[in-house]
């Protein structure tokens, strides 16, 4: 799999800078929520078929990463 950097993007105007997928306007923290609602991957892959689970994959590496950049500041 691709670095989920290589999948997320932050581009000044777009979602208001938040962390979007491949430069769409679908974010991380979208996904995130589907996710924590109860959605599977597959219920979101179905809903919009221009994700794909590489992507909901990105979404959670780069939740992971920020919560361990957050631990390791506040150590």
């Amino acid at each position: 799999m691709k670095s989920y950097r290589d999948i997320i993007t932050i581009e000044e105007g777009k979602r208001g800078g938040k962390p979007c997928i491949r430069g769409m306007r679908i974010t991380v923290y979208d996904v995130l929520e589907y996710l924590a609602s109860g959605m599977s991957n597959e219920e979101i892959l179905k809903d919009f078929p221009y994700l794909t689970a590489e992507d909901i994959r990105a979404c959670l590496q780069y939740a992971a990463d920020r919560e361990h950049q957050q631990m390791v500041v506040s150590e």
